[in-house]
């Protein structure tokens, strides 16, 4: 892929010099490094967004559940895991 954008960013001297060092101790190129570091951040908010994404679908369906009143009522599911919670506590 050609690469025939820059990016130009200020950061402390220090931050530059270890990060440099690192690179180099890592036998890399520091643009290589900064370009996977910017490939796993937007991976990182691509599945953060598709996350949320699930997420919001999730509660959506159940909140159209609760209003169709499709739901289990919560007294009957404590009830539930009541009992499980007693019989997985119970002596053998």
């Amino acid at each position: 892929m050609p690469k025939d954008a820059a990016f130009t960013m200020k950061l402390e001297p220090e931050l530059r010099d270890a990060f440099m060092a690192a690179a180099d101790a890592a036998h890399r190129p520091a643009s290589q490094v900064v370009r996977e570091l910017m490939r796993e951040f937007v991976q990182r908010q691509d599945e953060a967004r598709d996350y949320d994404a699930f997420v919001r679908r999730k509660v959506e369906a159940a909140r159209a559940e609760r209003a169709a009143g499709d739901g289990v009522p919560d007294e009957v599911v404590e009830a539930e895991f009541a009992a499980r919670r007693a019989k997985a506590t119970r002596p053998a």
